[in-house]
């Protein structure tokens, strides 16, 4: 049997029930996990929730990942309140694909949107600006 690479660090001071830092890569046959999972105040990992949240799928009030959830969301797929990344959905977005209220990035779609293509109520399409038209 191949031995899993896991690592797991966990902080013995706790804040409302949660340890302030957990990190969690791997899968942890014992905890039966496929892949590490941390959950604390600040969680690091690939499946990361806490208050700041850092890791592949990431939820949390700030999140950081490839897939992020929270208030604050950054990442490849970002939904958040405010939402920064490749594919951003929310009230304010920012990034390649950006749905929101307030949207900036290549195709921007929203209220106010801006950027390459832009769809909205207020729009600017900076396409226009720089002479490019299809």
């Amino acid at each position: 049997m191949e031995s899993t690479r896991c690592v797991r660090s966990r902080s013995s001071q706790n804040f409302s029930g949660l340890p302030l830092i957990d990190i969690a890569y791997g899968a942890d046959p014992v905890r039966g996990e496929d892949h590490g999972i941390a959950r604390g105040i600040i969680a690091i990992g690939d499946e990361a929730h806490g208050w700041v949240a850092l890791g592949g799928n990431a939820r949390g009030y700030i999140a950081l990942g490839r897939n992020a959830r929270g208030l604050i969301a950054l990442g490849g797929k970002a939904v958040g309140i405010i939402a920064l990344g490749g594919i951003s959905i929310g009230v304010i977005a920012l990034g390649g694909l950006a749905l929101g209220a307030v949207a900036l990035g290549g195709l921007a779609a929203g209220g106010v949107a801006a950027g390459g293509m832009s769809l909205g109520v207020v729009s600017a399409d900076t396409r226009r600006e720089h002479g490019d038209t299809e």
